[in-house]
């Protein structure tokens, strides 16, 4: 009896082994058929992050699959853009953070550059990341956008009609907030060149402490309304809301191309941008390869050919139906999307392009804001 239960017990050993082994095996199994899976899934392409923001997300995602097969017959092997969108100031807090390791970068603008490059070092870094050696992938000026019947009460050319506006008569402005938005920030800093009367690329940091400076702009955001977090959002709501909610308001000029014709349609005046008589800053979304650690020579290499496919006409032509001036000067320019019935003009050579601000007085530009701002909003 004692034998007969012995051999019981042992009887019920092996199964529990078999389920185990079992087990492995399922375990096994389930791994290898995920690595296959992945691998199968990238197609044994090599990768590169492209960090850039959303202000092009639409023409980005529309192009880089194209690239990706242009460059496979070209090349005899797969690479692959691995894309991160995010907004222009969250790009370089991400950077700095070391959350992203891009290879490449392209913030909504060139003003960003010097600011990374300034942040960069003073976590004790000797050079900058961000080489001087970039190229401009696509234009967007930012302009004063306006209702036509206001633009020709109040005879509006720039931000210094606007600062005199503000002081004898009543009218709503608003733009992005700079703490969120690209486009928040270039506005602001066009307005504080125009009240120190200089460049933006001249402004020092005593600028943003000169109270002749402060009181300019402090004057003209008292008629602010509103603050968007987004450039694009701003363009959609004023043309939703009409004259009545905002009469002036700061944006890229393919936020009025979007949505002039909106507008004009449900409150039968147009929205027309105005171009800064004494220049503006571009949208010119830099292409930048960092000069960071992590990016491996054959890394480069893609990129360059990346940013090249890009500066294609086929692709210049694409991104005009963005609303998106060509950055390729020998890319003609689609007059049936830049023209006067859009709200802006196809020929801006008069618009003095202005250079962006250095790091330093950028820094100054954020950390002042808050005492110029509405503080009602």
């Amino acid at each position: 009896m004692a034998e007969r239960e012995k051999k019981r017990k042992k009887f019920k050993l092996f199964p529990k082994r078999g389920y185990i082994l079992l087990l492995i095996g399922i375990l096994i199994g389930f791994l290898l058929f995920t690595l296959i899976s992945v691998i199968f899934e990238k197609g044994g392409a090599n990768a590169i992050e492209f960090l850039y923001t959303s202000e092009k997300q639409s023409w980005i995602e529309e192009v880089t699959p194209l690239f990706e097969q242009w460059y496979f017959e070209k090349h005899g092997e797969r690479v692959r853009i691995e894309l991160t969108v995010t907004g222009t100031h969250d790009s370089v807090i991400q950077i700095l953070w070391g959350n992203v390791k891009p290879v490449a970068w392209s913030p909504a603008s060139s003003i960003w550059i010097p600011y990374l490059n300034f942040m960069w070092k003073n976590l004790g870094n000797q050079e900058g990341i961000a080489s001087d050696n970039w190229n401009r992938t696509v234009l967007s000026p930012v302009v004063i956008a306006g209702w036509e019947s206001l633009i020709k009460q109040h005879n509006i050319t720039g931000f210094t009609d606007l600062y005199e506006l503000a002081r004898t008569d009543d009218f709503k402005f608003g733009h992005p907030d700079p703490r969120d938005s690209n486009g928040g920030t270039m506005i602001v800093a066009l307005e504080f060149a125009e009240a120190a009367r200089k460049e933006p690329e001249a402004l020092e940091i005593d600028d943003f402490t000169d109270e002749s400076v402060l009181e300019f702009v402090r004057t003209l955001e008292s008629k602010a309304v509103y603050y968007s977090k987004s450039t694009g959002f701003f363009g959609r709501w004023a043309a939703l809301n009409g004259p009545s909610a905002i009469s002036y308001f700061g944006v890229y000029e393919n936020g009025v191309i979007d949505n002039a014709l909106k507008a004009e349609k449900k409150w039968g005046d147009a929205l027309v941008a105005i171009y800064p008589e004494n220049g503006t800053l571009f949208t010119d979304h830099p292409f930048v390869i960092l000069d960071a650690p992590w990016v491996e020579p054959w890394q480069k290499e893609v990129a360059r050919e990346y940013l090249a496919f890009l500066l294609k006409e086929e692709s210049q032509q694409k991104a005009q139906q963005y609303g998106f001036r060509p950055a390729n000067p020998d890319v003609p320019l689609n007059t049936a999307i830049f023209n006067e019935e859009n709200g802006v003009r196809a020929n801006i050579t008069d618009v003095a392009k202005l250079n962006p601000l250095r790091g330093e007085a950028l820094e100054a530009l954020f950390t002042v804001w808050i005492k110029v701002k509405n503080q009602g909003i």
